[in-house]
């Protein structure tokens, strides 16, 4: 919500500066985002009157201007086509920086003249759009002076209005919040707008026809008609107030509209009437009916939508935004000004499903003050008969707002007691007077526009608010004795662990969105939720992997000449059914740097991202002793370079590998990619009490070697596997230190040898005993197809 300080004071009579006023908002809970005044921007421009003005000798569209800024002529280039002798406008000198474009003026050559600074256009200092011609000043205006001066200084006042605080959507409601800090006293509304008071205006001519066939959204609409009505430039002190806050002026009959919503939070619509058919209805959109809107788009409507439509169709979605077709133009003569009462569920359903956003659905779906309905209408119609001239009709009201006003029980001991503030009784209930809020026997009836307030509890955040947030003490909370309990659940302290231990092995932690667009989630198998109103296109799917964000970081890291990328990242991704637990690995780049001693530089494969998800397993507690590799790592995986580990063929603890190069390519990177996901929560949960006290053997370990020649089918996991099952009191470990094929070995088979550790027990093995184990190794790889090689 943005104002003006002088937009404010309109309402308020005060002589706070505009530190005063964003210190009291913030002190109230209305949040200033900013404070700008705009006297800062026009630091380096001057009031100048141009002395003579002649053509440039090397261009025909240019002039050479002698200017007067108070300190003896200036030689100025000027492209101007109203630049001339005697015209009074802003000079811009060297150093100043201009408003539109960020640009520092300095002295230049203009082919081959040389500018001591710039005439300017009002789009140049941020004015308006006009850039045709410099600045025209009144022929008094002084020469010489500063143009914040002249202009004047109106700070403009950014507040982030909370949800709940509809009625702060309009100027009037933030000046009533403020008086009732005591930072000024609020004026009555008709002296606001220079009334003696804002009855209906009834005119003599028919009243529009409108009806009502949705009540349940749109349960009030009133109207008034108004003919032989001139469409012209609304009056400079609306659309400068209009400027300042950013919005464009467009004609008298809009920017009223626009005023109004800005100023009271009311909105409203004018419609041609000669562009319509039979009465207005305000009722439900059939199925697939369209309207093209004020912002030049065509939408798609359904039965859950009201909408203000005639004989002919839709002319406005109700509370959001009106139709093109019966907006208002320069040939305007006979209007129709809509002033309705919305239900503030139906707009904000329709305003998500449309994906449409307005300031009159910003203040629509919050919930306009209802009772505000007759006024609204007659300030309206004032404002039109006074800039646009016209006769006014009888006003038409359809419907019944719901103007029932609540009442909540007020008791002001709960404000020492909720809100930890310390105030009697009285300066409570004048706090809530100054509100709008009528305090007697202990209940207080609050106003129309304030929907927000339901209980006990709001009565005492309205008090403590406006009494001053700085006054709630800072106390500690209430800790009790003794040694606190952990808080972190069995899940919580694994993620830790895994967390620790990727850091401790160089992974550098990132933390990605949980939303992906829909073509990364489509590249890893497609996003089973996508969000119905996303920040972007870019941010629609819920991710299905935590790949696609690490994927994208990997990119941007690579395109800023990182030459070795390890990213980790633990978090959540959201399968149909759930989210799950999840750590992705991403290494990309270079494993190491090419060098004198190590060569060529040596990129990342398929075992490194293995013995990343072993490493992670482990410290999750999994165990990966007894997990075996298997295939079908997924598409997004490049198939004979990719694997899964499981425990047993179907809990899969992790799919590892190298990255298909069409999912690469998605994500625009060049070169190997290696990957992994461990899924947390498919590990069971640990059994026992953790691990055993370590306690190594004081008898010295046997190795022994076997090579096996065995069918190309057979993988070196299963042959380890059923070696270690061979002995499992006996064998400690066994590893493939040997991969063979070629010469001496038959076709279709290959060579592994493996070392097998052996732990002895109380008693070292004797002879018989290894001979035994050994023949139970040799059987247990017999029965794979391997044979002991000779």
């Amino acid at each position: 919500m943005k104002f003006t300080l002088g937009w404010l004071k309109e309402h308020l009579v005060t002589e706070a500066t505009a530190q005063d006023v964003a210190d009291t908002l913030n002190k109230i809970g209305l949040e200033v985002e900013g404070v700008d005044d705009p006297a800062d921007r026009f630091t380096g421009f001057t009031v100048a009157r141009v002395l003579t003005a002649e053509r440039h000798p090397q261009a025909d569209k240019l002039q050479v201007l002698t200017v007067d800024a108070g300190n003896g002529p200036l030689q100025i280039v000027c492209g101007a086509p109203n630049a001339r002798a005697g015209l009074v406008g802003v000079l811009g000198s060297p150093g100043a920086t201009v408003p539109a474009n960020g640009m520092m003026l300095k002295v230049a050559a203009v082919r081959g003249v040389e500018s001591f600074g710039m005439m300017c256009s009002s789009r140049e200092l941020g004015l308006g759009d006009e850039h045709d011609g410099i600045i025209e000043l009144p022929a008094d205006a002084p020469v010489g002076t500063a143009y914040a001066d002249y202009a004047g200084s109106d700070p403009v006042f950014d507040v982030a209005i909370t949800p709940n605080r509809q009625d702060c959507m309009g100027v009037r409601g933030i000046a009533r919040d403020l008086a009732a800090a005591g930072l000024g006293t609020l004026k009555p509304l008709a002296q606001v707008y220079h009334a003696d008071d804002l009855a209906p205006v009834d005119g003599s001519d028919p009243a529009p026809e409108i009806r009502i066939d949705d009540p349940a959204g749109c349960p009030a609409f009133y109207a008034q008609a108004i003919s032989g009505v001139t469409n012209g430039s609304a009056p400079i002190w609306m659309t400068q107030k209009l400027a300042a806050v950013g919005q464009k002026s467009i004609s008298a009959l809009v920017d009223m509209t626009n005023f109004l919503t800005l100023d009271l939070g009311r909105p409203l619509h004018v419609y041609d009437r000669a562009k319509l058919t039979g009465p207005l209805n305000a009722r439900k959109a059939r199925d697939g009916e369209t309207v093209e809107t004020l912002n030049g788009k065509s939408y798609t409507l359904d039965a859950s939508m009201t909408v203000i439509a005639d004989d002919s169709g839709v002319h406005d979605i109700g509370g959001i935004m009106g139709g093109m077709h019966s907006g208002v133009s320069d040939a305007t003569t006979e209007v129709i000004i809509e002033c309705a009462y919305f239900t503030p569920e139906k707009i904000a359903l329709t305003g998500q499903k449309l994906a449409l956003t307005s300031d009159a659905r910003a203040r629509f779906e919050r919930g306009v003050d209802p009772a505000f309905l007759d006024e609204g209408l007659s300030i309206a119609t004032r404002f039109v008969l006074e800039h646009c001239g016209g006769t006014a009709s009888a006003v038409t009201r359809v419907g019944q707002p719901p103007i029932a006003r609540k009442s909540v029980s007020f008791d002001p001991a709960l404000t020492a007691r909720l809100g930890g503030v310390e105030l009697p009784a009285d300066e409570q209930a004048a706090i809530l007077t100054r509100l709008g809020f009528e305090v007697a026997g202990g209940n207080a009836l609050v106003p129309t526009w304030r929907r927000d307030i339901d209980g006990p509890a709001d009565l005492v955040e309205e008090v403590v608010r406006i009494a001053g947030l700085d006054r709630v003490a800072s106390v500690a909370l209430p800790r009790p004795d003794g040694v606190t309990k952990p808080t972190a659940t069995a899940s919580q302290k694994r993620e830790s662990r895994v967390r620790r231990a990727a850091a401790a092995r160089g992974l550098n932690e990132a933390v990605t969105w949980s939303f992906v667009g829909e073509t990364e989630a489509a590249a890893f198998g497609g996003a089973a939720w996508t969000l119905a109103n996303p920040i972007s296109e870019e941010l629609k799917a819920m991710r299905p992997s935590l790949l696609p964000g690490l994927l994208a970081a990997a990119r941007r890291n690579l395109a800023r000449d990182e030459t070795s990328v390890r990213l980790f990242e633990v978090g959540r991704r959201y399968l149909a059914d759930a989210e799950r637990a999840t750590v992705g690995i991403v290494l990309a780049g270079d494993k190491t740097s090419r060098g004198w001693a190590s060569g060529k530089a040596q990129a990342f494969d398929a075992y490194d991202v293995k013995a990343e998800a072993l490493a992670l397993l482990a410290a999750a507690g999994a165990p990966v002793d007894n997990l075996q590799i298997f295939g079908e790592a997924g598409d997004h995986f490049h198939p004979g370079q990719s694997a899964t580990l499981r425990l047993g063929p179907k809990t899969v603890l992790a799919s590892f590998g190298m990255l298909h190069p069409a999912a690469a390519r998605a994500f625009d990177l060049d070169g190997p990619v290696a990957a992994v996901e461990v899924y947390l929560d498919a590990i069971p949960p640990s059994r026992g009490g953790g691990r055993a006290a370590y306690a190594p053997s004081a008898l010295q370990a046997v190795r022994r070697d076997f090579a096996f020649l065995v069918p190309e089918s057979v993988t070196a996991a299963a042959l380890v596997r059923a070696i270690k099952g061979a002995d499992k009191a006996a064998i400690t470990s066994a590893r493939v230190f040997d991969r063979f094929a070629g010469a001496g070995v038959p076709d279709g088979q290959i060579s592994l040898a493996v070392e097998v550790t052996l732990q002895p027990g109380p008693q070292s093995f004797t002879e018989t005993e290894l001979k035994a184990i050994a023949e139970r190794i040799v059987a247990a790889a017999v029965k794979l197809g391997a044979s002991l090689r000779g």
